[in-house]
């Protein structure tokens, strides 16, 4: 392609779930440079991104556009004239309903390389996210999928109303919620019986998801009274009446619940994946960022004297994380630890240390620091040296309670807790408009420095309604100083057990 030469991909989004994206739109998320996208796609696709990718909204509503269908043109040709990959995320499939043939048009025009990345349109997915399967054996064998933003009441149609209305068995109409009345009588007149089953499915795939069954003759009347609007999905024919039994997606523990996640960007995804998996929508605010210590000079000397040593504590993954990627640094091994004994704060911690095959002697049964401090002291002997690599800001519980069975410890930092760069503005907004269900905090720093990032003096207030969901007694107890209602503690202090936690509460209380 030459030197400096920008291409373009044009890539389908899928309808909602970030899940539901091809493995090759990913892998061109991952490398672009700048990454242009619309309303549709999901904003988790944008966490994928690689360090310093530029990320521009282009995204239309029915009231008004962010830029006009030529200004994102324009927009493509300059960025990859400019050299640089484009990622160009459009909701659905780009050749469905998504004037991506318009925009491949015109970077063939100005000479661009482009590829076409094919997404899974929500002709198909959204239906079936509702439980609505388009073509069934029994019920039928063909299905079209037809704009519903062309008005039904115009002289001359591109669409033969006379032909779909009875000669195709599931009709699927996008972008139609405005137009809704003439479709059903524009049907209605050319033939398909009244009592036809109609199913309008809005914000499909994605944890909001609402769907409102009813027929040809009643579903305008019922979509006014609901209050039903775009964007969403209008699916005729007969196939709408197994609903009933396929229904899925709104059965999942979580569904319809948003959860903002406050851990670091580095660990957010397992507890964010988990969410997604149980129905939920996990809105990622990273409140803290993991990284280097600011001077290693202590650390290098502690690994320099390992042998020294005869308990080694790991209070955290990163812990763990920032200490092996050291020994490796300077050159040293897991043989250098032969000699000595290795303690783990919990699950998560001892099996980091197990995938690098060292065996941990001691887990704690309750996850925190008392509960080691308890734990070893039977096993620590007199001016036993205990090597302590962990974060800057830990609690000074652990080496005061190990100095004091009489033993020498070393505490080192091994990696630093930063503040986050999670979207202020965005998380406030959606707070004050009652959009979150539930906060999770997974330690104390993830607790002040989200109330520190929001800048509030009042966090109850800020909170209203929302449920606040902590992964141990440590981390209740910094949320109860700042004035906050702890609603969900975890009993097992880890992702699992907080994540059972909140299945639990809301097995209990599924209203809220």
């Amino acid at each position: 392609m030459g030197v400096n030469k920008g291409i373009v991909y044009l890539i389908g989004a899928g309808p909602g779930d970030p899940g539901l994206i091809t493995v090759k739109g990913l892998e061109c998320i991952k490398k672009a440079d700048v990454i242009i996208y619309d309303r549709l796609a999901s904003p988790r696709l944008l966490n994928q991104r690689r360090p310093g990718a530029e990320c521009i909204f282009v995204g239309k509503q029915p009231d008004r556009h962010t830029l006009t269908q030529e200004g994102i043109n324009q927009l493509l040709v300059e960025k990859a004239k400019a050299g640089l990959t484009v990622a160009r995320l459009k909701g659905g499939d780009p050749f469905v309903f998504g004037r991506g043939g318009e925009e491949a048009e015109e970077l063939v025009r100005h000479g661009i390389p482009f590829e076409i990345i094919p997404g899974i349109t929500s002709a198909v997915a959204v239906p079936a996210y509702a439980g609505i399967p388009i073509t069934h054996r029994e019920y039928t064998s063909s299905f079209a999928v037809v704009t519903g933003n062309e008005d039904p009441a115009k002289e001359i149609s591109k669409i033969d109303w006379a032909k779909i209305s009875t000669g195709i068995g599931t009709l699927v109409f996008l972008m139609g919620m405005g137009n809704l009345a003439a479709i059903t009588s524009k049907l209605i007149e050319h033939g398909r019986a009244p009592e036809t089953p109609v199913a309008l499915i809005r914000w499909g795939t994605r944890p909001e998801q609402q769907t409102l069954v009813g027929n040809l003759g009643n579903i305008s009347r019922l979509a006014v009274e609901k209050g039903f609007k775009n964007p969403a999905v209008i699916v005729v024919g007969e196939v709408v009446t197994l609903r009933s039994k396929l229904r899925w997606y709104e059965n999942k523990p979580l569904f319809g619940k948003k959860i903002i996640v406050t851990r670091s960007r580095e660990q957010a995804n397992p507890l964010s994946q988990a969410i997604a998996d149980l129905g939920g929508e996990p809105v990622e605010f990273p409140t803290i960022s993991i990284a280097e210590p600011e001077d290693y000079a202590p650390l290098d000397r502690a690994i320099a004297n390992i042998s020294l040593y005869d308990w080694l504590i790991f209070t955290s993954v990163n812990g763990v994380t920032y200490f092996f990627n050291r020994l490796r640094t300077l050159n040293y091994d897991i043989r250098d630890l032969a000699e000595i004994r290795i303690c783990a704060i919990g699950p998560q911690t001892a099996e980091a240390l197990q995938s690098m095959m060292l065996k941990v002697d001691y887990i704690p049964a309750e996850y925190q620091a008392e509960e080691i401090i308890k734990g070893l002291k039977d096993k620590i002997k007199p001016k036993s040296r205990i090597l302590l690599a962990r974060a800057d800001i830990a609690r000074k519980v652990l080496p005061k309670g190990l100095a004091g069975l009489g033993a020498t410890v070393d505490e080192v930092i091994a990696y630093r807790t930063v503040t986050g760069e999670g979207n202020s503005y965005l998380i406030r907004q959606m707070l004050e408009q009652g959009e979150i269900d539930l906060i999770t905090f997974t330690s104390s720093s993830t607790v002040q420095n989200f109330f520190a990032k929001l800048k509030t003096s009042n966090p109850v207030s800020l909170l209203g309604c929302t449920r606040v969901a902590c992964i141990g007694p440590i981390t209740a107890g910094t949320a109860k100083e700042m004035g906050l209602t702890v609603d969900i503690q975890a009993k097992e202090y880890t992702i699992n057990g907080l994540l059972e936690a909140i299945m639990e509460y809301y097995s209990q209380c599924p209203l809220i």
